[in-house]
């Protein structure tokens, strides 16, 4: 056994498990397997080539070396990025924690109570800091927050601005730099028309819908915008308000002003800068607007013994699943960043938010004097932590950057500083004698911060926030640490069983991948810091592209998008950008399959693109000739198809070479969605098929964590005709030449994790990539061998093989009063999470074991569906007081002195021998999701009701 090697410890089975695996299949070898699987007209014909395979040590020691040619300056840059202090029982306790980090997005909230109530206190610090009625579970940052900002109000206009197309939408020429160039993106395919002006000149003319304000502005100035909202909102025209959340603290909240959003970023809420991301975006509104928020929302129900309980909710109202008709495609959160801002607010409750928040203030303060005495005057009449002077750019950075400090040149006049949590006495002390020596003055310091206040005594908040009972009982680190364990032991994650979610992906996440993102040279680094202090990130993210290329048979990659919704709608933006730069403008036609994701229309909607859907035929597979005809039908103005790759039904598609030759002879371009690459790494890829531009999810196939929901990263890789699309940064520039614009805030997106799949690939290498495609597939096919005589495998391939994931056929149970969420359910008494239920088809789980679990815990999965599978065979259609029915078991229902069941304690708990062992216990009875809806709580109960 090689033990350094790092395939052996993330690849699941062991040698001496493959005949017993290739017996129960039914084949020969490996090699026979993936012959029946994948066609081989398609299958690559050499290995990738990919550098040799680093072992874990190797790797951190290479992580190590490469972390040191990041430059980490004092910054002072802002634009929405400031230094934060985390705190080290959140860093320890979520932030590095397994339980925290290899959970799923809580659709069966009976096993996630506990990142539920995180996140609901997140949801309740948004609420209440912004003053607006109702907040969402976080977005991917502030940039695309507010274009979804944009799109619902455009969504929520009155029936006489849209009998009038009213489509003009004001932006602040205040707004943050990467934000507008994020709007300029969004608002194009949408016949939105953007105006960018001074809001103290807007004429409030009938032909706008909305309008965006920044708050403070992007230099600092703040404004009182109460006025500019009311005269807005008697037009009927609504504003939204991107606002800095630790100035909320201090200022009046925009929902007081009357707002209709408020979106922002909760970076400086404890989440490391990390070169732009993730980060946990928010996103508040009033309680009408509901239905057409984007996003996930957290709601307050109750359990089937009528107890309070927590779960996502108006769940028929995620955008995705409105399809074409969606006005977002978020179909996903930043959960994990967003656990660490809420807890940030309940470890410093009401007061240590105001002292963090005065102090910020007061710095600023103290530095705007300090520099107004050597006659480097402040520019801005008002602010919270940014100041914009006025001197020499050149000069001050010449100094600046020999004492390692980062300033914002905004010209060669202007120089805006924005102090922040970390900046102490000495630092100001620091900045004044920068200024001091680029000015040619005698320096001085400060030894105390200003005790005045720089902004107009009416923007001074007036009303209180954070008075329940969780913000005001975990100020210590014991209390703090014992709390998130609390609610840690709620929830089922990677760390107690394998997760078998189909089309989700939820593999190993190695320690050693993910050991560097707590590493200061990595995670403290602004994005807009200049790119020569970046250097270990800028070969460590040139690179991975690389690596990206090389698996995707492709010629570039972006890292930007933050999110596979985000990768598909930068796809699908390269693609327009493509057809107009050859004048083909007319071409807007997207053919999608019946069977796509939900995410596949919505984001091909928001590209400004006509959908037509193609029929899918009995089998799963994508109808042929109805493409054909369909293609042939919209020829002059096809623009491209949109397919997933194995099918969203499991099966490698044989015909897919003459689907993808089909749409380029007519004219159009083949976008692959990437969600199930995890089966074609190193034995086939994108490009081999015929596609042109994928995107792929690192979270899933590149082994960066689901994080409770997010982060993810969503990258795009394209082929040479489409490099010159690539998205851009106002700021610092990235992608091709004929960029389009930002498809997300960071010129990297999210590139702190993007460590991760860097580590995975480089610590796999060619031959450990392939393996784990492999083993993906083998432990698919077994699963599927043992499990097709107890229900019924709805698709396979036309050798009978399944890709990485099947779909079981759990219909036919209706007929005894049993649902697929029976089962689903029950599964949790099993110690497991259920796979996918009803996707792609209703009534069914689609299951997906992933390379990364051994044959044991295979086997454990498959005695649990077996032993449901006995169950159901003992109920009848007129009995609902079954052990089905009535799962998930508590531990209250097993202790109670009654027990009114017509089965044991032992049925009901421990049906299996192996459960004993390592019983999971769900924290709630089944959860009344109608109910929740009806009655719809999305933050922490009042103070009173702790009373």
């Amino acid at each position: 056994m090689r033990t350094d090697a790092f395939a052996l410890r993330h690849i699941g089975p062991r040698e001496s498990d493959l005949q017993h695996m290739f017996n129960t299949i039914g084949v020969e070898s490996m090699d026979q397997l993936i012959y029946e699987t994948i066609p081989d007209d398609i299958r690559l014909k050499k290995d990738l080539e990919l550098d040799a395979p680093m072992t874990e040590y190797e790797y951190l020691t290479h992580i190590q070396e490469l972390g040191k040619k990041n430059k980490v300056f004092k910054s002072y840059i802002g634009l929405g990025y400031h230094p934060t202090i985390v705190p080290a029982v959140i860093q320890r306790n979520v932030f590095e924690n397994p339980g925290w980090y290899t959970a799923y997005t809580p659709y069966q909230a009976e096993i996630a109570q506990g990142r539920l109530e995180a996140i609901l206190n997140f949801q309740t610090t948004i609420i209440e800091l912004t003053g607006m009625e109702i907040a969402n579970a976080s977005l991917l940052d502030e940039g695309t927050a507010a274009a979804e900002a944009m799109a619902l109000l455009f969504d929520v206009r009155s029936r006489d601005q849209k009998k009038n197309n009213a489509n003009k939408f004001f932006v602040s020429e205040e707004i943050l730099p990467q934000t507008l160039s994020v709007l300029q993106t969004r608002s194009t395919p949408k016949g939105i028309e953007l105006v960018v002006g001074n809001h103290e000149n807007f004429d409030f003319s009938s032909d706008f819908f909305g309008a965006i304000l920044q708050y403070p502005g992007k230099f600092g100035q703040v404004n009182d915008y109460t006025k500019f909202i009311a005269t807005a909102n008697s037009k009927e025209i609504k504003v939204a308000v991107a606002a800095d959340i630790l100035s909320l603290v201090k200022l009046t909240p925009p929902g007081e002003m009357g707002a209709a959003v408020v979106v922002g970023t909760t970076q400086r809420f404890g989440i490391p800068m990390g070169y732009g991301g993730p980060h946990a975006a928010y996103f508040a509104t009033k309680e009408e607007y509901k239905r057409s928020m984007p996003g996930r929302i957290i709601g307050v129900t109750i359990d089937a013994n009528g107890n309070r309980a927590l779960r996502m909710a108006l769940g028929t109202r995620e955008q995705h699943i409105k399809r074409e008709k969606a006005t977002s495609n978020i179909c996903t959160a930043q959960v994990l960043l967003a656990v660490m801002a809420g807890m940030y607010a309940v470890y410093h409750g009401p007061k240590g938010l105001k002292y963090i928040a005065n102090k910020v203030h007061a710095s600023a303060v103290t530095l705007a004097d300090a520099l107004n005495k050597l006659g480097v005057y402040n520019t801005n009449t008002a602010f919270f932590d940014t100041i914009s002077v006025k001197a020499d750019a050149s000069k001050v950075k010449v100094v600046a950057e020999k004492q390692e400090v980062n300033f914002f040149y905004v010209d060669g006049e202007t120089i805006s500083i924005s102090v922040n949590e970390t900046t102490s006495v000495a630092d100001i002390n620091q900045v004044i004698s920068i200024f001091a020596e680029a000015t040619g003055k005698d320096t001085f310091t400060v030894s105390e911060l200003a005790s005045t206040t720089n902004f107009p005594s009416s923007l001074e908040r007036t009303s209180s926030f954070l008075k329940h009972d969780v913000f005001n009982n975990h100020h210590s680190e014991s209390q703090l640490m014992r709390y998130i364990k609390k609610l840690e032991r709620k929830d089922l994650s990677l760390n107690h069983s394998m997760i078998s979610l189909g089309s989700c992906t939820m593999k190993l996440n190695a320690a050693a991948e993910m050991l560097p993102l707590s590493m200061a040279n990595w995670n403290s680094i602004h994005p807009f810091a200049p790119i020569e202090q970046a250097e270990g990130y800028q070969i460590m993210l040139k690179k991975l592209e690389h690596q990206l290329n090389v698996v995707t048979g492709f010629a570039g990659t972006t890292l930007q998008p933050n999110s596979g919704a985000q990768g598909e709608y930068a796809g699908l933006m390269a693609i327009r950008a493509y057809h107009l730069s050859r004048g083909d403008d007319h071409r807007n036609v997207c053919l999608i399959p019946s069977s796509a994701h939900g995410t596949n229309p919505a984001s091909a909607a928001m590209a400004g693109m006509e959908i037509i859907v193609t029929k899918t035929m009995e089998n799963g597979n994508i109808d042929v000739e109805d493409l054909r005809a369909r293609a042939i039908e919209y020829k002059d103005r096809l623009s491209c198809l949109m397919v997933t790759y194995p099918s969203t039904h499991g099966v490698f598609e044989s015909a897919i070479i003459e689907i993808t030759d089909l749409i380029h002879e007519n004219g159009g371009l083949v976008y692959m969605d990437g969600a199930n690459m995890n089966a074609q790494v190193g034995l086939t890829n994108p490009a081999t098929i015929g596609a042109d531009v994928c995107h792929l999810n690192l979270h899933k196939t590149f082994a960066i964590p689901h994080g409770g929901g997010g982060p993810g990263v969503g990258p795009i890789c394209v082929n040479e005709k489409l490099v010159p699309f690539l998205p851009t940064n106002p700021i610092i520039p990235t992608g091709g030449n004929q960029a389009i614009t930002a498809i997300s805030a960071a010129p990297y997106g999210s590139a702190l994790v993007c460590l991760i799949s860097y580590g995975y690939i480089t610590m796999l290498g060619a031959e450990g990539l392939k393996k784990s495609t492999q083993f993906a597939i083998l432990n698919a096919n077994y699963m599927k061998a043992r499990l097709e005589e107890h229900y019924p495998v709805l698709y396979s391939g036309e050798m009978g093989r399944a890709a990485h994931e099947m779909i079981l056929d759990c219909r036919a149970f209706k007929q005894q009063g049993i649902e697929v969420t029976d089962i689903a359910k029950r599964l949790m008494d099993y110690g497991f999470h259920a796979p996918t239920v009803s996707f792609p088809v209703a009534g069914t789980l689609m299951v997906e074991p992933t390379e990364s679990e051994d044959l044991a815990e295979l086997d454990r999965f498959c005695d649990a569906l077996i032993s449901i599978r006995k169950e159901i065979a003992t109920v009848t259609a007129d009995n609902h007081n079954t052990v089905l029915h009535n799962a998930p078991h508590t531990l209250a229902m097993l202790t109670a002195d009654t027990w009114n069941f017509p089965y044991t304690r032992e049925q009901a708990a421990y049906p299996l021998d192996y459960i004993s062992d390592n019983k999971f216990w769900p924290s709630v009875r089944r959860v009344d999701d109608a109910y929740g809806d009806r009655n719809l709580v999305c933050s922490c109960a009042p103070i009173e009701a702790y009373m």
